[in-house]
C-alpha cells in the first residue's frame, strides 16, 4: 500500500509528518528520516485500529501538480 506524506518543519526545528488520506495520522521526528519512520509507525497502528473496529480504510488521494507563472 502507498500512502501519500506531507512533511514541515515546525518553528522549534522538528519535522511533522502528516497522510492527509488517513485523517489525525499525524507523527513527528528530530529529522526528516526520524519523522518518516514515525508515520510509518502510525499509519500502521491506524490501519490496525480500523480493522480491529471493522472500519473500511479510507481511499488514496490522488495527487496533482500544476505549474503557475507568475
Amino acid at each position: 500500500m502507498k500512502l501519500r506524506i506531507l512533511i514541515e518543519q515546525d518553528e522549534d526545528g522538528m519535522f511533522i509528518a502528516e497522510c492527509p488520506s488517513l485523517p489525525g495520522c499525524i507523527s513527528e521526528g528530530k529529522s526528516r528520516k526520524d519523522a518518516l519512520e514515525n508515520i510509518k509507525d502510525a499509519i500502521s497502528g491506524y490501519l490496525e485500529s480500523l480493522k480491529k473496529h471493522k472500519e473500511a480504510i479510507p481511499p488514496s488521494i490522488i495527487e496533482e501538480v500544476v505549474e503557475i507563472y507568475a
